[in-house]
């Protein structure tokens, strides 16, 4: 049996969600705007898609039995 990673199902669907924003947005940032504050949704988009990677991390160990 698989453990249960450390985001429910609704927050995994909002990382989800928030990575796939931002990782649109930082392409049509840097189009328009010349500084390189775009950078900061980049930088967003990883950290969320660091957290997914681990929850999927947690999700596939194999749940360890509890001993008596």
């Amino acid at each position: 049996m698989r453990s249960a990673g450390f985001l429910s199902e609704k927050q995994r669907r909002l990382a989800w969600v928030g990575f796939l924003l931002a990782a649109f947005q930082a392409p049509v940032a840097a189009s328009l705007i010349n500084d390189a504050s775009w950078l900061f949704a980049v930088v967003v988009a990883l950290v969320v898609a660091t957290v997914i990677m681990a929850d999927d991390a947690q999700r596939r160990r194999p749940q360890q039995a509890e001993a008596e």
